[in-house]
């Protein structure tokens, strides 16, 4: 069990959830309320809600991994960086996918206890704890070549980072996010990018692909059409990680040409941690349900989601960490909004301006989910 809370700091409003086996891990989401404020206004609001968010947990408390979802990374990144990077021991991820709650930026942040964390000369941030090593990366891209050129140097590049840390991407990664500049157009690329690439490394139908969102998003740079996200696991033993499928409910993407799965599971020697790749509203077909009708495929992708975390032995209500819900459409978003907090009361939600990779699709949600569990590994 997850539990969950809403923490109200004069302008912001933390969503913030709790597990705790023999350490404690925290998932948080930071809104702003004052939405016709400054962005710099805002920003002081975020710093201010963050700052009450340490205050609140224990001093030992890491952070593993941040992520601002923003409005204009373009004219924000540089503020936000100046604001909030005093305050946070890790790297600030800044996506422009705007928050549709009115607000400039959000802020999500993942939180450990009693971690030894550092920033490793390539820029990836090191978390060391218990029996593991856990390696947040992002690659804010490069503004030469094509989606598929752009898309296959991050992840040869990525490659090397995992080699350079005594790591590999068929054993150790276990999350990607791929924001993709004008997705409707760029995807194509994308796609074949990472088919290829994966490919090459072992990463096929008949051992495995990663969990991974392919999503709608921008750093803010004239011509970088990719920027990404990874998480990385070092110290997993064989057996460890299992991979998430739903096939009453989905079909393997491979049968329609993409490469990703739908979900992984680690088991810890005290919990269970599920990474939902991002999901919406498909068929063991591979069909999009539901066209045109926001109601019924919210109704579905959740139908999907609890059938991959059933196969991890969770609930989609009582273990859901976090979650980030995507829409294509700005004037859905009071009806999603209706239906995720009725549902899900407390639990951090992000729901933004982000279009997903097949235009029929109107949102997508990927989540984390934490579920007390005992096995012979070690212990988170």
């Amino acid at each position: 069990m997850t539990y969950g809370e809403t923490i109200i700091l004069e302008d912001t409003q933390i969503e913030l959830s709790e597990f705790s086996a023999t350490s404690r891990e925290w998932h948080a989401i930071i809104h702003t309320t004052g939405t016709r404020k400054p962005f710099a206004h805002q920003v002081s609001d975020l710093r201010h809600g963050l700052s009450g968010l340490l205050s609140l947990l224990p001093s030992t408390a890491v952070a593993m991994f941040a992520r601002c979802h923003v409005s204009d990374a373009a004219n924000q990144s540089a503020v936000l960086r100046q604001g909030l990077l005093e305050l946070l021991d890790c790297p600030l991820s800044i996506i422009q996918q705007p928050p549709l709650d009115g607000s400039k930026a959000a802020l999500w942040i993942y939180f450990v206890d009693q971690g030894s964390a550092r920033t490793l000369h390539d820029g990836t941030y090191a978390v060391e704890h218990g029996s593991y090593t856990h390696l947040w990366h992002t690659d804010t891209g490069q503004a030469n070549g094509d989606p598929y050129m752009q898309t296959r140097t991050a992840m040869e590049n990525y490659v090397r980072v995992l080699e350079d840390n005594g790591c590999s991407l068929a054993d150790n990664c276990l999350r990607t996010w791929l924001f993709v500049h004008d997705i409707d157009n760029n995807y194509p690329g994308v796609v074949r990018a990472r088919n290829d690439v994966f490919g090459q490394y072992g990463l096929t139908n008949d051992t495995h692909f990663i969990a991974s969102t392919g999503i709608n998003g921008s750093v803010g740079r004239q011509g970088v059409l990719l920027s990404m996200d990874t998480y990385a696991v070092r110290g997993l033993a064989d057996g460890q990680v299992r991979y998430l499928f739903a096939a009453s409910h989905m079909n393997r993407t491979s049968d329609y040409g993409v490469s990703f799965e739908r979900g992984t599971a680690i088991e810890y020697g005290d919990r269970v941690h599920a990474l939902i790749s991002g999901t919406a509203s498909i068929d063991n077909r591979g069909q999009i349900v539901y066209p045109g009708d926001i109601r019924k495929q919210t109704g579905r992708m959740w139908e999907n989601i609890s059938a991959l975390l059933d196969e991890a032995g969770m609930d989609i209500d009582a273990d859901t960490a976090s979650m980030n819900v995507y829409l294509r459409d700005t004037a859905d978003y009071a009806t999603v909004r209706k239906l995720f907090d009725e549902r899900f009361p407390n639990r951090p939600k992000n729901i933004l301006l982000a279009p997903v990779c097949r235009p029929g699709w109107l949102i997508e949600m990927e989540c984390m989910a934490v579920k007390d569990h005992r096995s012979g590994f070690p212990v988170f």
